[in-house]
């Protein structure tokens, strides 16, 4: 069995990867980006929990993204078919796809890493730079958030089926659904919020002085020098791309 890396490692390979794909912002790296996770999550075996967190993000994400700007971009000037007010043009509709494109990519990156991580690890990790132990709770608390509200959702959806939920095909019964479900799951993780809360308290999180580990974290020269490379680039992404508005602009 391969030995799993550094949570240090994946963390910075994530970000490099939002850093530089926000940085190229074309569509064609956000669609590879996206892609990569897909190919990702399927090898590590958590594409269902990914897929299923992705749709729940991203379906309204990209509903919003067509009707605002699919039928009513202002900078719209090539005009395929109109409704009154509402014109879908190629300047709106490639304006939405590229931007539901970058936010896809980023959505299916920090779910594959948030599945992936074990947050014991990450913290523990986290403790080598010398960071508050609080960073790295609130770290792995935040990136475990997505695949929490998922598994929540899952089940209060199951849970209103049972109860003879049936969701129609037209918009106000969907909507309906929608609220129904909001609600609950809202309440839900208040709830699990207060219940953490308290013990994490309960287990010192707010005491300090020194503090130790037992979970061992193992390392390599060559991670430690994929995380300097993957900074590296990311950082020449950003020049590369601060350079070219510059010169955008002297132009």
């Amino acid at each position: 069995m391969a030995p799993r890396l550094n949570p240090l490692t994946t963390l910075t390979a994530a970000a490099a990867v939002l850093v530089i794909t926000t940085a190229a912002a074309s569509w064609v790296v956000s669609l590879t980006v996206a892609a990569g996770a897909v190919l990702l999550a399927g090898v590590t075996g958590a594409a269902r929990r990914v897929f299923l967190a992705a749709g729940v993000i991203l379906a309204p994400f990209w509903l919003s993204l067509l009707v605002m700007h699919g039928l009513f971009f202002p900078e719209g000037r090539s005009v395929l078919a109109s409704w009154g007010p509402a014109r879908v043009t190629t300047e709106g509709l490639g304006f939405a796809v590229d931007m539901g494109l970058r936010t896809s990519a980023f959505v299916l990156v920090l779910l594959l890493f948030s599945f992936s991580v074990r947050v014991p690890e990450l913290v523990a990790a986290l403790a080598t730079l010398r960071l508050p132990p609080q960073f790295g709770y609130v770290l792995a608390s935040t990136l475990m958030l997505a695949p929490i509200i998922a598994a929540r959702l899952e089940k209060v959806r199951q849970a209103q089926e049972s109860r003879g939920l049936v969701v129609g095909k037209g918009v106000g019964n969907r909507l309906g659904a929608v609220r129904l479900q909001m609600v609950p799951l809202v309440l839900g993780l208040v709830h699990d919020a207060g219940i953490r809360a308290q013990a994490l308290d309960a287990r010192g999180f707010r005491r300090t002085g020194p503090r130790t580990t037992y979970t061992q974290v193992r390392d390599s020269p060559a991670q430690r020098g994929f995380r300097i490379v993957a900074v590296l680039l990311a950082a020449a992404a950003v020049a590369v791309r601060i350079a070219a508005s510059l010169s955008r602009g002297q132009a």
